[in-house]
């Protein structure tokens, strides 16, 4: 990584990676697109994004040796599982009605944006990619200074936006040609989905703890 486009690029396949693999931030963004179409995911992306921002400027100013500590790893895991619990269940137990998904209600923060911050807050494992990985990656940028950082930010956050941003439009364009019911059940796993990784959190919380 000796010069800025190979930050950038690489920065941009690491960052895919990790958004192919399923987790909070997408099960909120299928839920929130079968309701309000497309432009949920760039919004979510950039709630997202504004909080790794924040994280990438606190890493850099040495907040990520006190990330991987055990002690925060736990507690982060609790209160992390915790939320997204709260949150698959208020998928699960909001009452639709009728045919249109559109009914369809949930605990999932109405605003996409808030969506996408909520998300990546109860995530532990965020915390500790960005506490390895993404720290890692910052002191390699850092050597090509702040256009260095900016680069690896840049392909961080659009592989985010590509990623998200075609699962919104591949929902929203779907919602024309699929069943309502479709939707609904889509919903109901999004929820589950929500519910079984916040107890995994919260189990990996209180083992680390204890």
């Amino acid at each position: 990584m000796d010069t800025l486009p190979q930050i950038f690029l690489t920065s941009f396949l690491v960052g895919l990676s990790g958004a192919l693999m399923p987790g909070p931030v997408l099960a909120v963004t299928i839920s929130h697109a079968t309701r309000r179409g497309f432009i949920v995911g760039p919004l979510i992306v950039l709630g997202h994004a504004i909080l790794e921002l924040a994280l990438v400027v606190g890493v850099i100013l040495g907040l990520g040796q006190y990330l991987v500590l055990d002690p925060v790893t736990g507690v982060l895991g609790i209160v992390g599982g915790l939320v997204l619990a709260w949150m698959g269940w208020g998928m699960l137990s909001g009452k639709g009605g009728g045919e249109g998904e559109s009914e369809l209600t949930g605990a999932t923060p109405t605003s996409p944006l808030l969506a996408g911050i909520l998300t990546s807050l109860s995530n532990p494992y965020w915390f500790l990619w960005w506490a390895t990985v993404g720290m890692a990656y910052i002191s390699l940028s850092l050597q090509r200074g702040y256009s260095g950082i900016a680069a690896f930010y840049s392909g961080h956050f659009l592989s985010d936006l590509v990623w998200y941003s075609f699962i919104a439009a591949l929902i929203a364009f779907g919602h024309k040609f699929v069943a309502g019911r479709f939707y609904r059940g889509l919903f109901i796993f999004c929820g589950l989905f929500l519910v079984l990784f916040g107890g995994y959190f919260l189990y990996r919380g209180v083992w680390i703890l204890l």
